[in-house]
């Protein structure tokens, strides 16, 4: 493609709370690695709970795709782990699937996962989290983050780490889940390599703007 094409891309990401949004800053500083020098404008579309699903996921999508600032792209990005009592997802196929049945065949949509929640991603830097939680030496709930599941979900492992630690108090997505990435700023690739969603979570993004994808 001609230079330049991508120089005002702009893609929607469709997310879940406060810790998705302390994850961004993150996720921009490692795509501008890897987009030489092409301008990405990665904007939030934050809803507090569960993104929205069925015609209302539709209209959100199709809103952000034909306004007058419109998007190039709008990724949704759900946790598979979003009510233990009423789950919405057998699992992260399912979850893909159904965004797409909802929204229809928009090309420009991209339903991604989360397995079973955003603190997978986190839980390869355990070493911090071990130290954040006031040096408690609990063992790493397994080596693939992605394969914690419903029944204790990543965020659980986080907060009951935190709990039996020295630290003051329990686990604060808002605030912990910064420290965590800001204490592996510069190690991002790390969670990506050890949790498949989020690689191709990310490779979607490097794909709309013509970058190199993550092997």
């Amino acid at each position: 493609m001609d230079d330049g094409v991508f120089k005002n891309m702009k893609i929607v990401l469709i997310i879940e709370g406060e810790t998705e949004r302390v994850f961004l800053p993150y996720l921009r500083k490692f795509l501008e690695t890897r987009l030489e020098g092409n301008m990405l404008k990665l904007v939030s579309h934050k809803y507090d709970g569960r993104i929205p699903t069925k015609e209302k996921l539709k209209r959100v999508v199709e809103n952000h795709l034909s306004r007058k600032d419109a998007a190039d792209f709008v990724i949704a990005l759900t946790d598979v782990y979003t009510d233990r009592n009423n789950p919405i997802f057998k699992d992260a196929a399912d979850a893909k699937e159904k965004m797409r049945l909802w929204v229809g065949s928009e090309p420009r949509f991209f339903p991604h996962t989360a397995l079973h929640d955003f603190e997978a991603w986190l839980l390869p830097y355990w070493t911090t989290i071990q130290k954040l939680s006031g040096g408690h030496n609990m063992t790493c709930p397994g080596n693939n983050p992605e394969t914690v599941n419903h029944q204790k979900s990543p965020a659980y492992w986080i907060k009951e780490i935190f709990e039996k630690g020295k630290c003051r108090d329990s686990y604060i997505k808002p605030r912990d889940a910064g420290r965590i990435l800001r204490e592996n700023k510069d190690n991002l690739l790390k969670s990506i390599n050890s949790c498949s969603e989020f690689k191709a979570f990310v490779n979607t993004i490097l794909a709309c703007c013509s970058g190199k994808v993550l092997p």
